[in-house]
């Protein structure tokens, strides 16, 4: 079967290999048919994913079809045919967080295509509890649900509710996630980057209420400004970048929610009675868990989430090695790359 490695930073190689086709009882074969690219694929490639070690076959945003079941699997919840996403957290399911319902950050966690290898190949052997099928959706909208999970799973660790005020730091694909699903709250949202056409890609998609440009000095004191007096009381950090997260505890109002979505290799520092003052809370926001994966691929379904505009980019597999680096200029405005098997 073709796969594609990541030997090093910078450095893909197309290679052919054996399919391992040997199923425990519980597993499931499947056939990859598209792979969404990550931001989580953009730091590895460029040598600044936390986690990470190489060689490494990357892809966790994965649409597939189940080709060969173990014996053991229940054929009433998966049948060989079916078009599933795939969910790529590999837990453990015995540690203090798996057994307290916190899978999404178990504490033996493996990543597929971060801390084993991903679906950057033609077919991948998986628990079959971790791949969630439909029988409307096709393979493209289904690489899109891991990425809508990390946004959902943010949102709801924030519990945004109608009322609040929520403004988004960074509108690449992890923001535009956490939009999506504070839109379905019924929040106000307000969105800040530091590219214009981000911003307006954010304002067509979702109708954002506020657009805010991240230009260099802006203070809390102009976001107050620019929302008439008031501040966010949810703001949802999803750069990765560390002078942004650090400056994000400003923006918020007094008894508000932090959310770091994105992450950084480093240390965060805050003041700590401006912390204490306005009684914030912060949260982490990892992954996300199977029932957000049911509930996304749901409202897919009933048309609740629009997902074709996010697609800027596409490459047929044997091309990924040539056309990678090319999605990391700028300049080429790539919000959802997807790549074909």
């Amino acid at each position: 079967m073709k796969t594609i490695i990541l030997n090093q930073p910078g450095e893909f190689q197309l290679i052919s290999r054996e399919i391992d086709d040997k199923l425990a009882d519980n597993e499931a074969l499947i056939k990859i048919h598209k792979i969404g690219i990550c931001g989580t694929d953009y730091h590895a490639y460029r040598g600044k994913q936390p986690f990470f070690s190489y060689p490494r076959v990357l892809g966790h945003e994965l649409g597939a079809e189940v080709i060969a079941l173990g014996k053991a699997v229940d054929t009433s919840e998966l049948s060989i045919g079916d078009k599933v996403s795939v969910e790529p957290y590999l837990n453990c399911g015995k540690c203090q967080a798996c057994l307290n319902n916190k899978q999404n950050c178990c504490e033996n966690i493996k990543v597929m295509g971060v801390h084993t290898d991903g679906g950057m190949t033609e077919y991948v052997k998986i628990p079959a509890h971790k791949l969630h099928r439909s029988k409307i959706l096709g393979y493209e909208q289904l690489a899109l649900v891991e990425t809508l999970g990390i946004g959902a799973h943010a949102v709801q660790r924030a519990s945004v509710r109608q009322n609040d005020i929520v403004l988004v730091i960074g509108a690449g694909p992890i923001g535009l996630s956490v939009i999506q699903f504070a839109k379905l709250h019924g929040a106000k949202i307000v969105v800040m980057d530091f590219n214009v056409q981000r911003l307006d890609f954010a304002k067509e998609l979702f109708d954002t209420d506020v657009s805010v440009l991240a230009k260099e000095g802006f203070t809390a004191d102009d976001l107050k400004a620019t929302l008439n007096g008031v501040l966010p009381t949810v703001v949802f950090d999803a750069t990765g970048n560390p002078q942004s997260m650090m400056k994000s505890f400003s923006y918020l109002a007094f008894g508000g929610k932090l959310v770091f979505v994105g992450l950084f290799q480093g240390d965060v520092t805050f003041f700590d009675p401006d912390f204490h003052r306005k009684e914030m809370t912060l949260f982490a926001s990892r992954n996300s868990l199977p029932a957000d994966f049911k509930m996304i691929i749901k409202n897919m379904e009933e048309g609740n989430i629009q997902t074709q505009a996010w697609l800027t980019h596409e490459a047929a597999f044997e091309e990924l090695p040539d056309v990678f680096e090319s999605w990391l200029d700028p300049s080429s405005r790539v919000i959802k790359a997807m790549v074909t098997v």
